[in-house]
């Protein structure tokens, strides 16, 4: 590993990205037999320090999670390469049915689950809670508002299916786009069918309810309503028995359970005093029980299905169907069927409908969706195109490099779906109050019975009022409160360009006080220009920028790409260095030829021994002027300056002046010389800054305000800025970065706008207040409302009425997320 933390490329591997807890790499071996990979994730997993691994076979892509105090990075990468090296030797000696073997409880698998029948936030409680004692299972979340579980399990997807179908729900693969616009078909299904169940149950429950009100109970009004109550109970109402006894026999019991004692409870009474000629009937209030909750249910899938607005959004964006050329001739292909490999024909105005590499054709793309940029891409072979965006006026033969989970597309709503499923702090208590919710609700109810009956109250009115406890208590509320708030938060920073990783971030970027950024590729544009060039040495120019080009050829840095880019403009011919080490923060050593080459910031070159001389008279001017200078040193001897300049960007100065208008204090960090910065900082406000900043010392600075009880914000683009991203509160990555920092951020702004970064704290703020309302009013409600019911106050259908209505208030509340310019 070199000094910068980088692991260097082995026989057998290449790293692609790194981070300090996870490193993704590319091992062609994987793609010779299908079983490679699978044998090599078993052989991974056995290491303690592995958390988690991703394959994707086809392009021998590895993703490696992993504890980097168990294991040092470094080790990581020899452990990769002796997995890989006798995994090679093992295949070649004997072929091993390695498929067979993954299939069984040895190896851990992800799921990503969408589920059906949830009713409310006590059912993706107790889903999670029987998925956690299961000895297979490693990790589960169920959220309630999305609807969706994420799963980490020994098992096979059949056998974790039949685990959720067994405590009455529904599961469904959400692995790639399609199967998430299938769930949201679903979704649009069920709510028709709820509709109808919901009609019926009012047309039959409303004269039953009339009748109630305004005629004296008699045999032949019991045997009217009774029989308009029969079909609403046991057909619009069948799913609540149907779920409570599922639960029952595995010892459960959730807001279904409640409802259906509830109706059963009053259907049953009814019935025995209509056989045995008593006039306290209940048919009435069972019927509007039933009718009242399944209204409430469909208001709040009809107010939550908008807060899923953002995921279908971004679903939409991928076409259905591929046009894929096989030996010449057109097939449309369902997209789950398209390949890594496949040659895609994109005609003019259509959607392109995988990640891939232009291979034939030329045309305009606009990349909108993701960049946020209105002008369009030209793009011509060897181009890259990503998936969902729109071609242009040419016809394009794209070959696809990624598809399903991999794709730039599912990598987004990935992100957005993560977001949403995630918890704040708070959330914790609220799940604990939820398990012992309904448990708790049908003692205060048993007690409400035996109460009034020693009360001296006569039976009809002790039932009445237990029953009214069980119906007037809605868990599903305080289940709501923070994730249909989150869930319609992150789908609006989504809109705006904002991504954010998960919900921690969200409740805690409203908390920043000081903001620190990067100067290159984050204040400025990132497209710097090469302008100076002042040659010290004996060779002509051209000749020290072609040496100077091709030492950082395989640079990220964007200096670095300034002079591969100023080079090939005047058309000079570069050869691949013989040797390439970076150090980020400081600079690269190559060997070209028989040379060797250094190319970095002052600190770099001194650390080599080499003399700067009067370069720094040069350098300061060039900072004087705004411009970065880059210094060349030539076989350990000086060799030239080469100045580069970056225009801030365009919206960077509002940025830092709405930063200060919410009392954020701004703070430049930056490994550029300290004139340069501070020109930058004049020009768009910044308050204070600090040059000549190592990658490390980047992340000692971020440390250092948080130990002074400050919450710290840091945003950045480029490898050097990883640590302290990783350090920070709350971490910020520039879309269009590397993939280093947008993998270590929490929030990615996609189109590059820091001025988003003052929206993303408002939409914060407001998200938490929005948080607080609902947790007030569910807690609120349920103290208020079940004392009162239980004290004979309310009669079961307005309790009915008042349990379904207060989860709905919930959500419009949340709803009102959307609204917020």
């Amino acid at each position: 590993m070199n000094k910068g933390g980088e692991m260097r490329q082995t026989e057998n591997c290449k790293v692609v990205h790194q981070t300090r807890r996870r490193v993704r790499i590319l091992a062609p071996g994987l793609t010779k037999k299908p079983d490679y990979s699978y044998l090599f994730e078993i052989l991974l997993r056995k290491h303690a320090a592995i958390k988690q691994v991703r394959l994707v076979p086809d392009i021998g892509s590895v993703a490696v999670h992993f504890d980097p105090e168990l294991l040092p990075s470094a080790s990581l990468m020899t452990l990769l390469d002796d997995v890989l090296g006798s995994l090679e030797s093992a295949m070649q000696n004997q072929p091993v049915a390695a498929r067979g073997t993954a299939s069984g409880d040895e190896l851990e698998r992800e799921f990503n689950i969408a589920l059906e029948g949830m009713s409310c936030a006590s059912c993706a409680l107790l889903i999670e809670t029987h998925l956690r004692r299961d000895p297979q299972v490693v990790f589960a979340k169920v959220n309630y508002a999305t609807e969706t579980a994420q799963v980490r399990a020994r098992m096979t997807r059949e056998d974790l299916y039949l685990r959720i179908r067994g405590l009455g729900y529904g599961a469904h693969s959400l692995d790639s786009l399609l199967q998430r616009r299938m769930q949201l078909e679903r979704e649009h299904t069920h709510l028709s069918s709820a509709w109808k169940h919901c009609l019926w149950a009012s047309v039959l429950s409303a004269p039953s309810m009339i009748l109630g009100m305004i005629a004296p109970h008699s045999l032949a009004l019991g045997l009217v309503q009774f029989a308009l109550a029969v079909p609403v109970v046991f057909w619009s109402g069948r799913s609540f028995f149907e779920k409570a006894w599922k639960l029952a026999r595995q010892g459960s019991a959730n807001m279904d359970s409640l409802v259906a004692m509830g109706v059963g409870s009053a259907f049953g009474y009814s019935l025995i005093a209509l056989v045995i000629g008593r006039r306290e009937y209940y048919f009435e209030a069972a019927a509007g029980i039933v009718t009242f909750v399944l209204m409430g249910r469909y208001l709040d899938e009809k107010a939550r299905g908008q807060a899923h607005e953002a995921i279908r959004q971004l679903i939409d964006l991928q076409p259905q169907t591929a046009t894929v050329l096989i030996n010449g001739e057109e097939v449309v292909t369902p997209i789950d069927d398209v390949r890594v490999g496949d040659l895609l024909l994109v005609r003019p105005g259509e959607r392109i409908p995988a990640d891939g590499e232009v291979e034939f054709g030329l045309s305009t793309v606009d990349e909108s969706m993701l960049t946020g940029e209105s002008m369009p891409v030209v793009k011509e072979p060897g181009a890259a195109v990503t998936g969902g965006c729109i071609n242009g006026n040419g016809s394009l033969q794209v070959r696809v490099k990624a598809v399903g989970p991999d794709s730039v597309l599912a990598g987004i709503v990935n992100l957005v779906d993560q977001a949403q499923s995630s918890r704040l702090p708070i959330q914790k208590t609220v799940d604990r109050v939820s398990a012992v919710f309904v448990p708790s609700v049908m003692v205060i109810s048993a007690l409400t019975f035996f109460g009034w009956l020693l009360a001296g109250a006569s039976p009809a009115r002790a039932f009445g009022n237990a029953i009214t406890v069980l119906l007037i208590a809605c868990p599903c509320a305080l289940g709501l409160a923070t994730p249909a708030a989150i869930m319609v938060g992150t789908g609006q920073a989504a809109r705006r360009g904002i991504f954010i990783r998960n919900g921690e971030s969200l409740e805690m970027a409203s908390k920043i006080t000081v903001m620190v950024f990067d100067k290159t590729g984050t204040i400025t544009e990132g497209k710097p220009r090469l302008t100076d060039l002042i040659n010290l040495s004996s060779l002509s120019g051209d000749e020290i920028l072609t040496f100077a080009a091709a030492a950082e050829l395989h640079s990220e840095h964007f200096l670095g790409k300034a002079i591969v880019s100023h080079a090939r403009e005047r058309g000079l011919t570069l050869n691949e260095p013989d040797s390439f080490q970076s150090e980020p923060g400081h600079g690269i050593e190559a060997i070209i030829g028989l040379s060797k080459v250094l190319i970095g910031n002052r600190v770099w070159l001194q650390q080599h021994d080499i003399d700067l001389g009067e370069l720094d008279a040069d350098a300061q001017r060039l900072g004087n002027q705004g411009k970065t200078p880059v210094f060349m040193a030539l076989d350990n001897k000086p060799a030239a300056i080469i100045g580069i300049a970056d225009q801030a960007r365009a919206n960077a100065r509002d940025a830092i002046t709405a930063l200060r208008n919410a009392r954020v204090r701004t703070l430049m960090v930056t490994g550029d010389m300290e004139a340069a910065a501070r020109h930058i900082a004049g020009l768009v406000g910044i308050d204070e800054v600090i040059a000549h900043a190592r990658p490390e010392q980047k992340q000692e600075i971020v440390r250092e305000l948080q130990a002074r009880g400050e919450k710290v914000g840091m945003i950045g683009d480029g490898v050097n800025d990883a640590p302290a991203l990783a350090a920070a509160d709350v971490s910020l990555a520039i879309g269009g970065g590397t993939d280093i920092a947008v993998q270590t951020a929490d929030l990615t702004l996609i189109n590059g706008d820091i001025s988003k970064v003052a929206e993303a704290m408002q939409l914060s703020s407001f998200t938490l207040r929005v948080i607080h309302q609902n947790l007030f009013w569910a807690f609120g409600y349920n103290i208020v409302a079940i004392p009162v019911a239980a004290m004979g106050r309310l009669n079961p259908m307005v309790a009915s009425l008042a349990m379904a209505m207060s989860s709905l208030s919930v959500v419009l509340n949340s709803l009102r997320l959307q609204k917020k310019d």
